[in-house]
């Protein structure tokens, strides 16, 4: 068993975060926040993957959330992996998965993580310029050369065409060319159209400029049977990603119709999104008042903030949704309030604008959907403890 699996506490029905947190005493004394992991909700999105997508094969973006129990899950359903170093590399193989249910995707990797590669039989992996294929003709020749083309969404929460991905009409040619030259393989091609796609007609419009690349690898004689449709698809919106994929089948039926191609996608927070909710304890509070002496603003400060699991305000312009756990039967006055976090900076601003109950130091509030690029970015600044996880998973 990899380091890092813990113990897994099983329910029946549904897992009920209040009841959870009623029996988790030590939550009072402790000084650090919790994750309430719900391993059965990564299982539900897997199937509602398999029904919704059943060609397009789910290979889970590590970076999103590395936790082992995650990974250990998906493996064992079946998924493939999208991993970006090689630690994330090792972690996959380290659970028994084989080296062709891994695609090394990221385009500018250092020599000695395609080394690593290399000696493990990880030959899938994306490129995007003409160093890259240099690199590898020199560092790994026999890898299967994966095309990474431009495409974004117009809307997206994290737009990656900045950083990656080659124009899919000038240059995806010349690299082909490239590759020719120096006798290497290209299999594929591949894009991204943003982190949280919110324009879903982006898929197609890919879909369309990965058949023309494909058209003129085949012109060249290579054997292109690989297609990455890469990521986007969201994590607390089932109706949305019913959309998408009505989208992406239909898409892919049109242009690449042949079964012989094998279709992957790199779902993150599909899968891991809505399995993390994220219990935090007020350790401070302050009232603000205008100048009349009236209540204004109330201020709560957090055992977590954006050093810790709220990273993903910043680094992923999550929007986080605070819940109570007073007692639902009474109805109580709400107050203009915001949220820190516990570090000295001043940035460390969790949430603002809210209306929440008068609440005390020692109550405890609630972040749903709190699974994705939280865990792994983390961490401990000004000493603050990054939170610890429960595991739950349904009999």
């Amino acid at each position: 068993m990899a380091s890092g699996i813990q113990e897994i506490t099983y329910y029946e029905h549904e897992l009920n975060i209040r009841r959870v947190i009623e029996e988790q005493a030590s939550l009072q004394n402790m000084d650090a926040a919790l994750n309430i992991c719900d391993l059965s909700s990564v299982e539900r999105k897997y199937n509602l993957w398999v029904k919704y997508l059943p060609r397009i094969t789910p290979y889970y973006a590590v970076k999103c959330n590395d936790d082992p129990m995650i990974v250990k899950v998906l493996a064992e359903l079946g998924a493939g992996f999208d991993c970006a170093s090689k630690n994330e590399v090792k972690l996959v193989l380290g659970l028994d998965v084989a080296p062709e249910r891994i695609i090394f995707a990221n385009p500018c990797r250092p020599v000695s993580h395609l080394e690593y590669a290399q000696q493990h039989r990880v030959a899938n992996g994306t490129v995007d310029n003409e160093f890259e294929i240099y690199k590898l003709h020199k560092h790994y020749p026999q890898s299967n050369l994966i095309v990474r083309f431009k495409s974004e969404a117009k809307e997206a929460q994290c737009p990656l065409g900045d950083k990656f991905g080659c124009d899919a009409d000038a240059e995806a040619t010349a690299l082909m060319l490239l590759a020719k030259a120096l006798d290497l393989k290209v299999t594929g091609t591949s894009f991204h159209v943003g982190s949280g796609c919110s324009e879903l007609e982006a898929y197609d419009r890919a879909i369309k400029k990965a058949k023309n690349i494909f058209k003129f690898g085949e012109l060249l004689g290579y054997d292109m049977n690989f297609l990455d449709i890469g990521g986007g698809f969201p994590g607390s919106d089932d109706e949305k990603f019913q959309k998408i994929a009505e989208i992406v089948n239909t898409s892919v039926q049109r242009h690449f119709p042949d079964d012989r191609v094998q279709i992957i996608a790199e779902p993150g927070r599909f899968f891991v999104a809505a399995a993390y909710t994220l219990v935090c304890k007020i350790h401070a509070k302050r009232e603000v008042r205008n100048e009349a002496g009236k209540l204004d603003t109330i201020m709560y400060y957090l055992n977590d903030g954006v050093y810790g699991s709220f990273n993903c305000i910043l680094y992923d312009h999550q929007v986080v949704t605070p819940e109570h756990y007073l007692d639902e039967s009474e109805a109580f006055p709400e107050f203009k309030s915001l949220i820190w976090g516990p570090s000295c900076d001043a940035l460390d601003k969790i949430s603002e604008d809210l209306r929440l109950p008068n609440l005390n130091r020692g109550d405890l509030i609630g972040f749903p959907n709190m699974g994705a690029y939280t865990v792994p970015i983390a961490s401990p600044f000004n000493g603050f403890e990054v939170p610890r996880t429960l595991y739950f998973r349904a009999m």
